[in-house]
């Protein structure tokens, strides 16, 4: 996908002095929203989010159901958008605790995965096996649902980044069990 005009639509004015954008070529020969009165660009990346794959002793994994956009009613892993003051780490065990109640710790980062989204065109989503150290099980504050199903009975999984979290935990366990 390559960078156009197009690419910024809905992006008019400056955040720092509130005059009009110009989409201009930067020193890297890339379109970007530039404010000719005081300086400022505008650059477009990608939302960092991070996704929790929570195993309980019988090796059940939590999954929620979606309260909001995107995809509200859909299946998926507990995740959440990586706020400013946070780290993808913080953010994992942070959300945890507010969509399902449970308490946790990192047992190991699974990865990163590009992925597209509706809302912000395009997420990189960091990946962690979670264990379960306190709290009780419910739907949480972004979640209509909240329950365990066995890794290979969940239904639809609405992310392709937590579809590939939950296939590599799949592996990491049938490779303990040989």
């Amino acid at each position: 996908m390559s960078i156009t005009k197009e690419s910024y639509r809905g992006i008019n004015y400056c955040t720092r002095c509130g005059n009009k954008l110009e989409i201009l070529l930067d020193k890297e020969n890339k379109l970007r929203p530039r404010c000719k009165k005081c300086g400022w660009t505008f650059y477009k990346n990608p939302i960092p989010a991070s996704a929790c794959v929570i195993l309980n002793e019988k090796n059940e994994v939590v999954i929620i159901k979606r309260k909001y956009e995107p995809n509200p009613g859909e299946w998926a892993l507990p995740s959440g958008y990586v706020e400013i003051d946070q780290s993808p780490d913080d953010c994992a065990i942070m959300e945890m605790k507010e969509e399902t109640g449970l308490i946790g710790e990192i047992v190991k980062p699974l990865g990163y995965y590009p992925d597209f989204s509706p809302i912000y065109e395009k997420v990189i989503t960091f990946g962690f096996l979670m264990r379960i150290t306190g709290g009780e099980l419910r739907a949480g504050d972004d979640a209509v649902e909240a329950r365990y199903v066995a890794l290979d009975e969940c239904p639809e999984i609405v992310f392709s980044s937590h579809n590939l979290f939950l296939d590599q935990v799949r592996k990491m366990l049938s490779h303990e069990e040989r």
